[in-house]
């Protein structure tokens, strides 16, 4: 969607960005034990599959956490953008109700379609409104945005509404956060093509 947007408009806007400390994992802090989170299709901080992405199939990637205390009761799963032109990081995914113990999605676990269920969880809002899967979509010129996948474990089962948003999903985790983790995927458009696997540094 976003790819039609003129690249010098990227440019003007490369200042503008939420910001890592915004993204839920960062203010919430991580009590007790920490949660790893993983994925075969991507190292921590290096670039995305493209088919990963709005620029190719758009297909959520495969994912793996473990390590989860043993008093957890409920997983979590947040998908935010940490670098979207916007005063909050951009909303990919929400996931509630995944089984309280280590585990995973295959690729394309995420649904794209609306109001389809995970293989494992309950889909909530993204920032466009939509329970499905967001693909990275940045806008053209505007450097690397760094996505996070969060995982969060609750010490309780939440009476989520029919499609839990960010807002809803943060009061929760405050409630109830026991250990998170993250792990950091990176795509930007224009850029050359790289093994997924290969580490990138990239700025904070």
């Amino acid at each position: 969607m976003l790819q039609i947007l003129p690249t010098a408009l990227g440019h003007a806007l490369r200042g503008q960005r939420a910001g890592l400390e915004k993204l839920a994992v960062n203010k919430l802090g991580t009590p007790g034990a920490g949660i790893e989170v993983t994925s075969p299709a991507f190292a921590d901080h290096a670039f995305l599959p493209e088919r990963c992405t709005a620029d190719g199939e758009g297909c959520s990637p495969p994912l793996q956490w473990s390590g989860l205390p043993a008093a957890t009761a409920s997983v979590v799963l947040l998908v935010e953008d940490a670098d979207s032109p916007t005063p909050q990081p951009l909303v990919h995914a929400i996931v509630v109700d995944l089984p309280a113990q280590d585990g995973g999605l295959a690729e394309g676990a995420l649904s794209a379609s609306e109001g389809e269920a995970t293989v494992a969880g309950r889909m909530g809002q993204n920032s466009l409104l939509r329970s499905r899967w967001l693909p990275p979509d940045p806008p053209p010129g505007h450097g690397v945005h760094r996505y996070a996948f969060q995982v969060f474990a609750l010490n309780c089962r939440p009476d989520w509404s029919a499609e839990p948003g960010r807002d809803e999903l943060l009061k929760a985790l405050e409630a109830g956060m026991i250990a998170s983790g993250c792990c950091i995927g990176l795509y930007q458009r224009g850029s050359i093509p790289v093994d997924p696997l290969a580490p990138a540094a990239v700025a904070a």
